[in-house]
């Protein structure tokens, strides 16, 4: 069942200015916090958004969404659809189902057809829990799906060897050495010596790659990463460290690391995995 509508407010928007009456999720003040916690943000975001609630899920979304899928779209909130899942979450089930186990997941590039032609968008998912992650939950409740311009790197036309890779590296020399050898090698490349440059950058540029040494000035580049992807969930790290991996055990994200001194073959390597990564959505 997928639940939807719309309403005649033009600013902000919540679960509650809709009519659920025809829904079986009846009222929303009888939702559990976190799905209304989630329907809010949905309702009130112009991104187009979609919200996948339970077991045998009742897919909520917003009116960016239900225009976007056109005139066969059911308007009606709890309104029945045919049986079968939204294009984003058929198109990227493998990413669907890992949020479902409770990893934020990033699908660049996925083509979705409504009837009117395809179209290519960024997908990103994020894990909805009914209690705080971490307190013996398996799993998600429900799944919010936020359909994203494509990135540079999923624009039809445009291959891995164009990454784009924010350097962080404190010895100035070093920086500029790694920087001139991945232009070299035919990547878009710029550094920073200190994390809070590194912040301002990946803020105002698109990067897939956050390369980034272990030890820096103000904050380690563990930190640093785990700031950063937060905010940009779709960014690679690859860790430089004179250090070993001792620094980098239980971390709660992906990451490769590199052991200095590394050989140029072994950054080529890691960087191959990440337009691997970046090409099936891993």
């Amino acid at each position: 069942m997928l639940a939807s509508g719309s309403s005649a407010h033009t600013a902000s928007r919540s679960a509650s200015s809709y009519d659920w009456s025809a829904s079986a999720l009846g009222t929303p003040s009888a939702w559990p916090q976190p799905l209304r916690q989630a329907a809010d943000l949905m309702f009130n975001t112009p991104l187009p958004m979609l919200l996948a609630w339970g077991e045998q899920p009742v897919v909520l979304c917003n009116d960016a969404y239900g225009a976007l899928a056109g005139p066969g779209f059911g308007r009606a909130p709890g309104g029945s659809v045919p049986a079968m899942l939204p294009p984003p979450f058929s198109a990227a089930g493998d990413a669907l189902a890992r949020a479902r186990g409770g990893e934020a997941t990033c699908v660049p590039g996925v083509e979705l057809n409504f009837g009117s032609g395809g179209e290519r968008f960024d997908l990103y998912f994020t894990p909805i829990f009914s209690q705080p992650a971490g307190n013996g939950v398996a799993g998600a409740a429900g799944v919010l799906c936020a359909l994203g311009a494509p990135s540079a790197l999923s624009q039809a036309g445009q291959e891995p060897d164009t990454l784009s890779i924010l350097v962080v590296e404190d010895n100035l020399d070093s920086q500029y050495l790694v920087c001139e050898m991945l232009k070299a090698f035919g990547y878009e490349a710029d550094g920073v010596a200190h994390p809070d440059d590194a912040l301002k950058h990946l803020a105002a540029h698109h990067y897939h790659v956050l390369f980034t040494d272990v030890s820096l000035p103000g904050m380690s580049g563990v930190d640093l990463a785990r700031q950063a992807i937060s905010t940009w969930p779709h960014l690679k790290v690859i860790f430089a460290s004179g250090y070993g991996d001792m620094l980098l055990r239980h971390l709660d994200f992906p990451y490769q690391s590199l052991q200095k001194p590394y050989e140029l073959d072994q950054l080529q390597d890691a960087l191959g995995k990440v337009s691997g990564q970046l090409r099936t959505g891993a």
